[in-house]
């Protein structure tokens, strides 16, 4: 009897990988790489380092974690490692997180001038601290979370910009701040994998999404620095975004003090027998 083929290859993923297989599993590389092509128009916008060009270079760092959150999904679609076992598309794509969430971001700060003058030394902290995080093994746990902050500088400097006039020392303290939870072996949501609670944060997300574009069509041409003119109507509409930032950390908090407690309740059922044998 013959073997029943999809387009995609034969079934379970043997055999030799069909010309359309290998077409689109090339294709979804190159989607992974228009996060690089992203990266490129946002390195130079920040270097024109005007409000609008501000503006825009959040609008391609938004499109690059649209790509970032849906590639994955493609790539199990087409099976990707079976067909194109020599091409690691995992690397690819921590490389291109590495630039569009914490390099670029941290750019696009330095060049806005939102640190106090001579405090930009402040921008090495979470810098080192993204670099120990993506070349950690258990950077993702088997479980489906993040351990330790997912390096999100795109989401603070867009904030940090945002809300401006700002004290620098609220800029200085939120990068220390989060460059340590880095080293902190607490849980954070992954929003592409599987659970209710993770849908619930990619609806909650889309929200945002939608709420963060009108933030930046409201943007002044003029670049927002710590000496401008508050915008009371913008500085509003973008503290009431933070209800998604807020829901996605404390919901990992969560998660990771449920875990804690599980995990020391067992303990304790553990150590109960030999407590008994014991008197």
């Amino acid at each position: 009897m013959s073997q029943a083929r999809s387009p995609l290859g034969p079934r379970g993923g043997r055999g030799r990988p069909t010309p359309l297989s290998t077409a689109l599993a090339w294709g979804v590389h190159f989607y992974t790489a228009l996060g690089l092509v992203a990266s490129a128009g946002i390195a130079v916008l920040i270097i024109h380092g005007t409000g609008e060009a501000f503006r825009w270079a959040f609008v391609l760092m938004m499109a690059a974690v649209f790509i970032d959150a849906t590639d994955g999904t493609l790539a199990r679609a087409v099976r990707i490692k079976e067909v194109l076992p020599g091409f690691d598309g995992r690397r690819l794509d921590d490389l291109i997180d590495f630039i569009n969430y914490t390099c670029l971001p941290l750019l696009l700060l330095w060049q806005a001038e939102l640190l106090p003058p001579g405090q930009e030394v402040w921008l090495l902290f979470p810098l080192l601290a993204s670099a120990y995080g993506f070349c950690q093994v258990a950077a993702k746990t088997d479980d489906g979370y993040f351990l330790g902050f997912p390096s999100y500088w795109n989401l603070i400097v867009f904030y940090l910009y945002v809300l401006q006039p700002l004290p620098g020392w609220v800029a200085v303290t939120l990068l220390v701040t989060f460059a340590a939870l880095t080293f902190v072996p607490v849980r954070y949501l992954y929003t592409t994998q599987r659970g209710r609670l993770n849908r619930i944060t990619n609806i909650l997300g889309g929200a945002w999404a939608g709420l963060a574009l009108w933030i930046l069509s409201l943007l002044p041409p003029e670049r927002l620095t710590p000496a401008s003119d508050p915008d009371t109507f913008l500085r509003r509409l973008a503290l009431s975004s933070l209800f998604f930032p807020a829901f996605y950390l404390l919901a990992s908090w969560m998660v990771t003090w449920r875990l804690w407690r599980r995990r020391k309740r067992r303990r304790d059922e553990q150590l109960r027998p030999a407590l008994v044998i014991d008197e």
